[in-house]
């Protein structure tokens, strides 16, 4: 498989803004010389800080929350005071985040060996590579969601495993089956989120190896179907070349993606949208998002992909943006049916 991908190039540093002033025991050391292989650091170890101004109005809610599988996402949390955590596997270990919002600024903590890596990313992680002045609204509905939600934007993770593995689980079931999924595999598997978050039960997402180790039967008992599991036991094998596909323009970055069969324009735009921020990674071959598109702008909620193309196509370059904005806007059809009643394989 990793023969079909183009030869391999060196991966710039994400993002490309000045490193940030660290603070915390060990912050002059490297992440190997700080934690033995395989160490997520003591739970009681002073965090990495930093603090960073948007340049605009921001709603870290609005930014964040496409990062959260289902409200018991064993990666993230929104606690009570507000903060914001996230457990992820950066390119130098495990890392803890937690965001705040504290006045015009945003405070961040970090823990682990990649504690460094998600305070570098800071900035693109809550969207200032975004450019929200390069969408021009052509329909009113989106004008005024646009006025009244002035902190939304893209995120960029900069990690393609994490959210391409969940996107895959979400093929063709219904969303609680695959947050039950996910749920059930990251805490099984996963490693402990490193920095105070037992209370939490935060969990970073398994390494490539070990998602590649679970056995037939685990992926049975967690309600995932053999084509899935399948998807994903392909893409892990080629992590190193698909994580690639964070840097390169979405074009690139969608074919990329696409070269792995079970991965098709549904999934790979889902991912490309949080790892690369993408505007224009409009999601097709959903099951609901024709229909609401086809109601919020033409009143047709019976619109096929072809349909939601061509009402996107004033948006060429932000279809993505205008997708979320039309999502926030309120302005969804009623149900007229019953839901899908979810399956269970695991029963079989």
């Amino acid at each position: 498989m990793a023969g079909r991908f183009a030869p391999r190039t060196a991966r710039p540093p994400l993002p490309h803004q000045a490193a940030p002033t660290a603070r915390g025991t060990g912050a002059g050391l490297s992440p190997a010389a700080r934690y033995p292989a395989g160490s997520s650091g003591p739970a009681d170890e002073p965090p990495l800080t930093r603090d960073w101004t948007p340049p605009g109005p921001l709603d870290l809610r609005l930014v964040l929350s496409p990062l959260r599988r289902g409200p018991a996402d064993p990666t993230f949390r929104m606690a009570a005071d507000g903060t914001f955590w996230r457990a992820t596997r950066t390119p130098e270990g495990p890392g803890t985040l937690r965001v705040a919002a504290r006045g015009d600024r945003i405070g961040a903590e970090a823990w682990g060996p990649g504690a460094e890596w998600l305070l570098a990313g800071l900035p693109a992680l809550l969207g200032a590579e975004d450019d929200p002045d390069a969408f021009t609204p052509h329909h009113r509905l989106l004008a005024a969601t646009r006025h009244r939600r002035p902190g939304l934007r893209l995120l960029r993770t900069g990690l393609v495993m994490e959210s391409l593995i969940p996107s895959i689980l979400e093929q063709k079931v219904t969303t609680d089956e695959a947050y039950r999924a996910w749920r059930l595999l990251v805490r099984r598997y996963g490693t402990p989120a490193p920095g105070p978050t037992a209370t939490l039960g935060l969990h970073v997402i398994p390494d490539a190896r070990t998602w590649a180790m679970i056995p037939s039967w685990e992926w049975h008992k967690a309600g995932v179907d053999a084509k899935r599991s399948s998807t994903i036991m392909r893409a892990v094998r080629v992590a190193r070349r698909l994580e690639e596909a964070s840097t390169m323009p979405l074009p690139e970055a969608t074919a990329r993606l696409e070269l792995i069969p079970g991965i098709g324009p549904w999934t790979s735009a889902e991912t490309l949208q949080r790892s690369n921020g993408a505007p224009d990674a409009v999601t097709v071959g959903d099951y609901h998002l024709p229909g609401i598109v086809g109601h919020a702008l033409a009143d047709n909620r019976h619109a096929s992909d072809e349909e939601m193309l061509a009402l996107l196509t004033p948006y060429e370059g932000q279809r993505h943006r205008a997708t979320r904005l039309i999502l926030l806007s309120g302005r969804i059809p009623e149900r007229r049916g019953p839901r899908m009643t979810p399956g269970n394989i695991a029963a079989l």
